[in-house]
């Protein structure tokens, strides 16, 4: 099994995107309360996380357990019509999808698959479930996710939940390798969603 997991840390290492491998990192120490993506969401995980430097969109910051494309955790806040998830590096021939100006719950993964498979060039994505959820103590989505990275044998796997307050999208996912890290760290990182507020 340890061969296993040393083959898939190099192999996620190999297919991290440029600009997550050169990110600088900061440490979020265990039950420390912090506001994320320059809003007023605020999240309580309950162990230390590292949280990214780059920031993958204005609204937008990733943090993660092991390193770029490892247990990897998404914040998207207060995204409105118009805006994307990340940032739109390639318009004239890739460009993002933007929020729709009448958005439904319903409609958000399809939003976020659409934006991921451009993000990390690969036609290999599925939304494999939804259920409603609570989130940010408003009526929200839950769903979950599989794909793969472009250039990469391993398989991901993902869970997400997101709600719209006074026409803004909030959005927490959750992405790993299914190999290992998925299961190991979803509770991880399932708490730090239910933690979340505004």
């Amino acid at each position: 099994m340890k061969g296993l997991v040393r083959f898939a840390l190099a192999a996620v290492l190999v297919a991290a995107p440029a600009s997550q491998a050169m990110a600088g990192w900061k440490l979020i120490a265990a039950k420390e309360s912090v506001k994320v993506a320059k809003s007023s969401m605020e999240v309580t995980p309950v162990e230390a996380w590292n949280r990214g430097t780059h920031r993958a969109s204005k609204k937008g910051e990733t943090w993660t357990l092991d390193g770029p494309s490892i247990s990897e955790v998404y914040f998207a806040a207060g995204l409105l019509p118009g805006e994307t998830f990340y940032k739109d590096t390639d318009k004239k021939n890739r460009p993002l999808p933007v929020m729709g100006a009448n958005l439904q719950l319903t409609e958000i993964p399809e939003f976020y698959e659409s934006s991921q498979r451009i993000a990390y060039n690969t036609s290999v994505y599925e939304v494999t479930g939804m259920t409603p959820a609570k989130f940010l103590g408003q009526d929200g989505v839950q769903f979950t996710y599989s794909f793969a990275v472009q250039g990469s044998a391993l398989k991901y796997k993902g869970i997400a939940r997101a709600t719209l307050v006074k026409g803004a999208l909030y959005l927490i996912s959750f992405d790993a390798p299914e190999i290992s890290f998925y299961e190991r760290d979803r509770a991880k990182a399932e708490a730090i969603m239910d933690s979340a507020k505004l």
